[in-house]
């Protein structure tokens, strides 16, 4: 059985990829500029226990633009960023998450997944390390890259509200 775990720090805008209790691999993120919270349309950080419900984006090149958990067939650009700055860019990869504690991160208005919060790729402008998303968990492209190869869908995540 896979001992899998994504662990990832709001206090230090960390994802760590763990395997059998060993740290595989470290990545800086950003979080919510809103921090932690768990309520539908608070644009905060869900804490706790998830699992990735859907890996979306295999074989689609880097860069590539979602909207939606769907391609639209562009590719990021500088250009691009220019002619829609009102975009959240969703790039490259998208793993998305589902709540695993009833009434804290899943069902009603709390549900991780129906809040549609992901571990996303984000243009290589954007800082990472600070907490500056809209609720999702954004990573550096080459990053999520590497990530989304090691992990499958029902793998577990936990969101933890380490600040001190």
């Amino acid at each position: 059985m896979r001992d899998v775990l994504i662990h990832v720090s709001l206090a230090r805008q960390r994802l760590e990829w763990r395997e059998n209790g060993a740290t595989v691999a470290v990545y800086p993120v950003s979080t919510a500029r809103n921090g932690p919270g768990e309520r539908y349309g608070s644009g905060c950080t869900p804490r706790g226990w998830h699992r990735i419900r859907i890996k979306i984006g295999a074989g689609l090149p880097p860069d590539t633009v979602f909207v939606g958990r769907r391609p639209t067939g562009e590719i990021y650009s500088p250009e691009l960023a220019r002619r829609h700055p009102e975009r959240d860019w969703i790039l490259t990869r998208i793993l998305w998450l589902t709540g695993l504690e009833p009434g804290y991160n899943r069902g009603g208005a709390c549900d991780t997944l129906r809040r549609f919060i992901y571990i996303h790729g984000c243009p290589d402008s954007e800082p990472i390390g600070a907490p500056l998303s809209h609720g999702c968990i954004r990573m550096r492209n080459r990053d999520l890259l590497e990530l989304f190869a090691r992990v499958e869908a029902g793998d577990r995540v936990f969101v933890a509200d380490d600040r001190e």
